[in-house]
């Protein structure tokens, strides 16, 4: 199995700066990992700052992490840097692999990512697709990635609803918490004291269905007692099937706007 022992990193902005932080908190060495941001801020100690993409060095990995429309401008730059050696991973929401394998026809192997911010606990899930991964290959990348969550290796075309699923889904999370803690503020409560409760509930319910053998909709008729109050409460959820409803409008308008930068990036690509 091909081992990562030289990680270029094209841009450490928010969510690749979350992945440098979950390697290095699992234990990855430092000196593996060279960063190339002129906007970039203080590194981690140990990781080298470049100033310009070092041309005629090689890297077992590059992660391109610029923006999506930054993608022309980049693309020249860093390709001469990924040849048949080289594994390109590219977390460019709507660049789509064959984009991709046009812009870095050179490397050796091209894999399409999209992780989310809690990568730097260890607890992101990680969408992955490719072309032409042999099973050594393939092994190799998810281990890379295995320290910063949960690797899934899916058909592409299921690429932009995984992305509003798993890469957009944490914005949506954050935004129920907050609908709790308004609500409970409207209601009467204080509204630090109501955010911290709020925060606590969701952060211990997440990590309780983590843990449980039973599916989060068993997890809710178990809190529930019959005419209880949890069954107050999730009737109003329930009624006219709103939750679902709002929940499926919500990632289906994140699904057809990641397919509509994907149509983008073809046309420019």
């Amino acid at each position: 199995m091909a081992k990562f022992d030289s990680i270029l990193l094209v841009g450490c902005g928010n969510m690749a700066g979350a992945m440098l932080q979950g390697w290095l908190a699992a234990g990855l060495d430092p000196a593996r990992f060279a960063v190339f941001d002129p906007y970039a801020g203080e590194l981690p100690e140990g990781v080298r700052r470049l100033d310009a993409l070092p041309q005629g060095e090689a890297f077992d990995a590059i992660l391109l992490g610029v923006k999506p429309q930054l993608l022309a401008e980049a693309a020249p730059q860093v390709a001469p840097l990924a040849g048949a050696g080289t594994t390109l991973l590219s977390m460019l929401a709507g660049v789509e692999l064959a984009v991709l394998d046009t812009n870095f026809a050179q490397a050796g192997a091209i894999v399409r990512l999209m992780p989310n911010l809690s990568a730097a606990l260890g607890k992101s899930p990680i969408a992955l697709a490719a072309h032409g991964l042999d099973a050594s290959a393939q092994e190799a990348v998810t281990a890379l990635l295995a320290p910063l969550g949960t690797p899934e290796w899916i058909d592409e075309a299921e690429f932009d609803l995984v992305t509003a699923l798993a890469g957009s889904g944490p914005a949506f999370v954050y935004r129920f918490i907050d609908a709790l803690a308004q609500a409970a503020t409207e209601l009467g409560l204080p509204r630090d004291q109501a955010a911290r409760l709020a925060l606590a509930t969701v952060d211990g319910a997440a990590a309780l269905a983590a843990a449980s053998p039973y599916d989060p909709g068993e997890l809710a008729r178990r809190v529930a007692s019959p005419g209880g109050v949890t069954q107050a409460g999730l009737d109003a959820l329930d009624d006219g099937d709103s939750l679902r409803r709002v929940v499926a409008k919500t990632l289906r308008a994140a699904r057809d706007r990641s397919a509509q930068m994907a149509a983008e990036a073809r046309g420019n690509g």
